[in-house]
């Protein structure tokens, strides 16, 4: 296998964002990691995923998860080129649910896709979501993971990075007055 740079790739295709970003956590940040950049262009995120398949290629599942949004396409990828079905959860009245008459068999191997992990919140939501149905999860595939230590769940990622985060109060760009950007797609509760 090739040697691929995913940092390279994700900073060439505009995912690495530098900004002042108010994250899906409530806290704000300084670089912001926008995978959709990256995944559309079907041949960057064909490479960048290859990394994440090399990774659980002696994984057995049966199936693919991805919570949408950002799981979504990752699934796809993921499904393509593990030759394994990829279907996705979405959000129901706060709930991650399956809909669109995908299904899940009672004992499933089921590996979560997203595109950047860090709290794990979807990824966690869709995994009890799918232990309701029956589902065996084996494990979470990710394009990046910014620190995912919480997680009781093993993570393939395709890149980890460190991005710091900060308490609103102790925001350096909030105190130098410069506004936020809210890039991601979850309500802030």
């Amino acid at each position: 296998m090739m040697n691929i740079n995913v940092l390279d790739i994700l900073k060439e295709s505009g995912a690495l964002l530098q900004g002042h970003f108010l994250l899906s956590s409530g806290r704000h940040s300084d670089r912001y990691c926008q995978c959709a950049r990256l995944l559309q262009y079907p041949d960057k995120a064909d490479k960048v995923l290859s990394v994440v398949v090399q990774k659980i290629k002696d994984i057995e599942f049966d199936v693919v998860v991805g919570p949408a949004m950002g799981g979504i396409i990752v699934a796809y990828e993921v499904g393509r080129q593990t030759a394994k079905p990829a279907i996705f959860t979405e959000r129901v009245n706060g709930k991650m649910e399956l809909r669109r008459g995908f299904e899940i068999v009672k004992g499933q191997k089921v590996l979560i896709a997203e595109d950047v992990v860090t709290t794990g919140k979807s990824s966690l939501e869709t995994i009890e979501s799918l232990k309701e149905l029956g589902a065996e999860v084996v494990g979470i595939c990710c394009i990046v993971d910014r620190g995912s230590s919480t997680i009781d769940y093993p993570i393939y990622s395709c890149i980890n990075l460190e991005i710091q985060s900060y308490d609103v109060s102790e925001c350096p760009h909030c105190k130098a007055g410069e506004a936020y950007v809210k890039p991601g797609s979850r309500e802030i509760k």
